[in-house]
């Protein structure tokens, strides 16, 4: 046998040796699939957070039938000596917007027996945002009390902790992909909603309780406050429109938030122009940076959710 012969022997035994004895390597395909498959695994605690989301919905839509006044309460407009009424400050949206409140109720219930499922236990991202809905729903409550209870200063610490949890809710769901167009609708829809007229109530309500508390706009005009705290409503939208990639849930509630401000401003018992202008130009521009995002995600080849 030539040297070259014997060479490429050795150099075959050596090789299949090396097989025998090395630990097998997963393909491309089980590499990818292993993450997904301990994510989908089971924990302990993934019935317990169901549970809390659950209870957490249960107890919101409680709280709703108290704030609404037909569960004996007083209706939110008529509670805190008025403060949230329609014609309380120029920010203050029309009695019509808050019908919004039976469809943001609706898909956070939807969401609650959606996220019950045995098929939803163990998704990874209703571990992720499960627990911050079950704090916003919690916290709805707690805003509810205390309007009920005249408590009006520590509704805005309360509406003000909400938004923000709203806004981690909504930044863990644009980190993890719904399984399915449904899961999209009733997660992404509900929240997103939820988020954009929760925006614009927090600025009814901080409005409400400065005005209360004697505040006396540091000499500026009323009509002129309320072109800046509408500025700053319009970039709130504007900025989740960006960041959302141009969702369209939370676009719709706060531009509903906005629409029924300027209504209230053109024909109610609290007339202001340029209030209601400014809350229709920050309507506009919320719907342009919409558009604008979702065109942008669709140059880059992806698509808008």
């Amino acid at each position: 046998m030539s040297a070259s012969h014997e060479t490429t022997a050795r150099s075959t035994t050596n090789a299949t040796a090396n097989d025998a004895t090395a630990p097998d390597r997963p393909t491309a395909a089980q590499a990818t699939d292993a993450p997904e498959a301990s994510a989908r695994s089971t924990a302990p605690n993934d019935l317990a957070r169901q549970l809390t989301v659950a209870v957490s919905a249960v107890l919101a839509i409680v709280g709703s039938f108290i704030g609404s006044g037909a569960a004996g309460g007083t209706p939110i407009q008529d509670a805190a000596g008025g403060a949230l009424a329609a014609d309380a400050t120029p920010i203050a949206p029309g009695t019509g917007a808050f019908s919004i409140w039976s469809v943001i109720y609706a898909g956070l219930l939807a969401y609650a027996v959606w996220q019950f499922l045995p098929a939803q236990r163990s998704a990874e991202r209703h571990r992720r945002v499960g627990y911050p809905v079950a704090a916003s729903l919690l916290l709805n409550a707690a805003w509810i009390l205390s309007i009920q209870f005249d408590v009006l200063w520590l509704s805005i610490p309360v509406i003000a902790v909400l938004l923000g949890v709203l806004v981690v809710a909504f930044l863990t769901l644009l980190r993890w992909r719904p399984a399915n167009p449904l899961d999209a609708f009733l997660t992404d829809g509900t929240v997103g909603l939820y988020l954009g007229w929760v925006a614009i109530a927090t600025a009814a309500n901080v409005t409400a309780g400065l005005v209360a508390a004697g505040f006396d706009g540091w000499g500026i005009g009323a009509d002129a406050w309320a072109v800046v705290v509408l500025a700053v409503a319009g970039l709130v939208g504007v900025a989740i429109a960006v960041r959302g990639g141009g969702r369209i849930a939370p676009t719709l509630s706060l531009c509903w938030g906005l629409t029924w401000v300027a209504i209230a401003r053109l024909d109610g018992n609290l007339l202001s122009t340029p209030a209601a202008v400014a809350a229709i130009v920050a309507v506009v521009v919320v719907v342009i940076a919409t558009i604008l995002a979702r065109a942008r995600l669709m140059l880059r080849g992806e698509q808008p959710r």
